[in-house]
């Protein structure tokens, strides 16, 4: 009886993850005004001080057109896949070392899959 109680609390905090994973796009267009400040988010739109984002999720890192990368960005080999863009928006320079997009990052796990899921959206 304990077992299967273990074994169902153990789903269950399995099934809470993911659906915390999951975020929420329009608190992510919220919270993606912290990245307004430097990227555009429109089809089509111009790159800012930063690369456009739209269509970024499933994008390799540093394919923007026009857009001028940092070299170790574009040494990377990145693909912007939910992990990978988690780890990028808590904080640049710890996951790339050398890039240039200077951002302090954001600690809310939240938050972070909020705007991913905003992102997205993008296509």
């Amino acid at each position: 009886m304990l077992r299967k109680s273990f074994m169902a609390l153990a789903l269950l905090a399995g099934t809470t993850a993911a659906a915390n994973a999951a975020g929420d796009a329009a608190k992510g267009k919220d919270a993606y005004k912290k990245c307004a400040m430097c990227h555009t988010d429109t089809q089509g739109g111009a790159s800012a001080m930063g690369p456009n984002l739209f269509g970024i999720m499933g994008r390799k890192a540093a394919a923007v057109d026009g857009y001028n990368f940092s070299a170790p960005l574009k040494a990377s080999g990145l693909t912007w896949t939910e992990a990978n863009m988690d780890k990028w928006v808590q904080g640049p320079g710890k996951m790339v070392p050398g890039t240039k997009m200077f951002f302090s990052g954001i600690a809310s796990k939240n938050q972070r899959a909020d705007l991913i899921a905003y992102l997205k959206t993008l296509k």
